[in-house]
């Protein structure tokens, strides 16, 4: 649910402004028109942020009413460019707009929950988002909250946040749990030997395995160093992570991970770890990643988290699922108010032809004549 809302606010910037041309316009709301370019830019960020991505992405995707995935893509991509177009209307109506320092605020507000600025950056890289272009987010994700506010003012009170958690306890069950931080060196096979053909695709299978051995040997050396300084030097687990390890996301926290379930890990991993007492450190512990070096920190065993723990968690959440029910009621009012013109057949839902199958009884009776 509370990706439902992050979903809504963010359309508003990952679907750019509408040209009020009509030329290779698509379809008109209320006067502004959603161009093919507004379409096509938006309809390729659809595909690499789901689980296409893995497959090659927008690159990949055969664009064609004969891929029945196309046209999924096509009438969600369509919807959404249409309620963006609908909010960033209404939000302009009532005058709402993002100051500097409410963006400053949503900044050290994401900063504090994702950790540290490193880690934001980071995260940012990965999903191949500029600075700029998440400022813009943060803008209307600011904007996208001031609407709601401007329709009902959303509070939930500790005994809301109660009542759930006291009608919802089985969500609060957890198994056994350890607090760890790990320093990785990194050995990843399958790594290893995409850098070796991209360098050398005609590299023969003798000379790669040579070559993974010295590299393997490298790294294992490498962690064996480190593990004899941390030995050495137990209290300095955290600064030797951050300047050693190869897990830049946890490095940036002294290696820390936090608490996590025997299944959050690999089985190599997790076999070592909760088998560890608090404040001990392993030895080396190879996994599919490389070499680790696991401090465990703290255990908690298998129960119910209790009430205090989850309170500002819950009343997040429940604010976001009330904000989300405005949201929604407010889309479908201006939907039912709506000029909405396709300008392009091909993108008007109750016009597209839909291939059917030939029904199975129809194929009997040829092959009986």
């Amino acid at each position: 649910m509370k990706k439902l809302l992050v979903c809504l606010a963010m359309s508003t910037v990952l679907f750019t402004g509408c040209s009020f041309l009509h030329r290779n316009g698509i379809v008109e709301v209320n006067g502004q028109v959603i161009t093919q370019a507004d379409f096509d830019r938006e309809f390729d960020k659809s595909v690499d942020q789901s689980m296409l991505k893995a497959f090659g992405g927008s690159k990949n995707f055969v664009k064609s009413d004969e891929n029945p995935m196309y046209g999924v893509f096509k009438e969600k991509v369509v919807n959404e460019l249409i309620i963006k177009s609908l909010l960033d209307s209404e939000i302009e109506k009532r005058g709402i707009e993002a100051t500097k320092e409410d963006v400053q605020n949503e900044l050290k507000t994401v900063i504090n929950k994702v950790g540290s600025k490193e880690e934001l950056n980071r995260i940012l890289k990965e999903r191949n988002i500029s600075n700029s272009q998440f400022t813009e987010d943060l803008k209307t994700q600011i904007k996208i909250r001031k609407l709601v506010n401007s329709i009902e003012k959303v509070k939930i009170s500790d005994a809301d946040a109660q009542k759930y958690y006291d009608t919802h306890k089985q969500e609060f069950v957890h198994g056994e749990q350890v607090r760890a931080s790990h320093i990785l060196i990194s050995a990843n096979l399958l790594e290893m030997i995409r850098t070796m053909k991209e360098k050398n695709p005609e590299i023969n299978p003798t000379d790669m395995n040579a070559e993974i051995e010295k590299q393997m040997a490298t790294q294992k050396s490498k962690a064996e160093a480190i593990l004899a300084e941390v030995k050495k030097n137990p209290d300095n687990f955290a600064k030797i992570a951050q300047q050693k390890s190869d897990d830049k996301a946890s490095a940036v926290r002294g290696g820390e991970l936090g608490f996590f379930p025997k299944e959050a890990m690999v089985p190599e991993f997790s076999k070592v770890a909760f088998s560890m007492k608090p404040n001990t450190i392993s030895n080396l512990v190879q996994t599919n990643y490389g070499y680790h070096i696991i401090k465990v920190t703290d255990r908690i065993e298998a129960g119910t988290t209790p009430f205090a723990k989850v309170k500002d968690e819950l009343k997040f959440y429940l604010e976001t699922q009330k904000q989300i029910s405005i949201l929604k009621d407010l889309t479908a009012s201006l939907m039912k108010t709506a000029e909405i013109k396709y300008l392009d057949d091909s993108f008007n839902p109750s016009k597209v032809v839909k291939v059917k199958e030939t029904p199975v009884e129809e194929n009997k009776t040829e092959d009986k004549k």
